[in-house]
């Protein structure tokens, strides 16, 4: 596969090698989503001890986590990260023609996908995000839905997953792990797995794959991707009003 973008003529391996700093962040990630999953309920107390209001509490919790995992991510991750926004500054006006225009493949993609495997439902994952934003201000949540959630997942499922670890395995078997893992991890706790929910996340997580790879494996170029259709989700649930939002899932179900 190609690269759109003009990449380093000498890779420096060592960026690739796993270190001490990605198996804490990848060990904490998956060592607090695994509770989540298996024993979210568990957390109730502590939200209330946190604010009686639960959306607090639980944005407060998400935040913790990601932020934790962030840090160390940019940490891990921050010579890769330069060298990659240095690529990318080399050509500006491509950059910005192709984020839109991969959120808008993504999107595509999407309806394609979901008109196929049948009617709409809502994921537990987005019913509990847009009840979460109905009680949070956007100017709290779009630091942890756009710039730190985005890149600490793009930091795991690829930089991580294809990355560094396609240097042991075939990077073909390394970019299903990414889309599967990456599906898997927003429908954890989902009482009824069904393919109309699996599909909207299997589209995108191909989409940002693809985005990785063909971008010479630029995981910067995969965040904007990332960070841009969320964005856009954002605006777009803070656009609706509540009783419209409620009404269209209504329809959709």
């Amino acid at each position: 596969m190609g690269t759109a973008l003009r990449t380093p003529p000498a890779p420096r391996p060592e960026l690739y090698r796993f270190t001490g700093l990605d198996l804490t962040a990848a060990g904490l990630y998956v060592a607090v989503a695994a509770f989540f999953a298996a024993a979210g309920d568990l957390l109730a107390p502590l939200l209330l001890q946190i604010s009686p209001n639960p959306a607090v509490g639980s944005y407060t919790v998400n935040l913790v986590f990601y932020g934790t995992i962030g840090l160390l991510a940019l940490a891990a991750a921050r010579h890769v990260a330069a060298r990659d926004l240095r690529v990318l500054a080399t050509r500006p006006w491509f950059t910005l023609l192709m984020v839109p225009l991969a959120v808008v493949a993504m999107m595509i993609l999407t309806a394609v996908l979901v008109a196929l495997s049948g009617p709409v439902q809502t994921s537990a994952n987005q019913a509990g995000l847009q009840a979460l934003m109905q009680q949070v201000p956007a100017w709290l949540m779009v630091p942890l839905l756009v710039i730190v959630g985005p890149f600490v997942e793009e930091y795991i499922f690829r930089h991580l997953l294809i990355g560094k670890l396609s240097r042991r395995v075939n990077i073909w078997v390394c970019c299903a792990l990414s889309v599967v893992l990456f599906a898997a991890l927003h429908i954890v706790g989902q009482e009824q797995l069904t393919l109309q929910v699996l599909m909207p996340y299997l589209a995108m997580g191909a989409v940002l794959v693809f985005v990785y790879v063909w971008a010479g494996r630029n995981v910067m170029f995969s965040y904007f991707v990332h960070a841009s259709k969320n964005l856009l989700a954002v605006i777009f649930i803070y656009a609706i009003p509540p009783d419209v939002l409620e009404q269209l899932q209504q329809l959709q179900g």
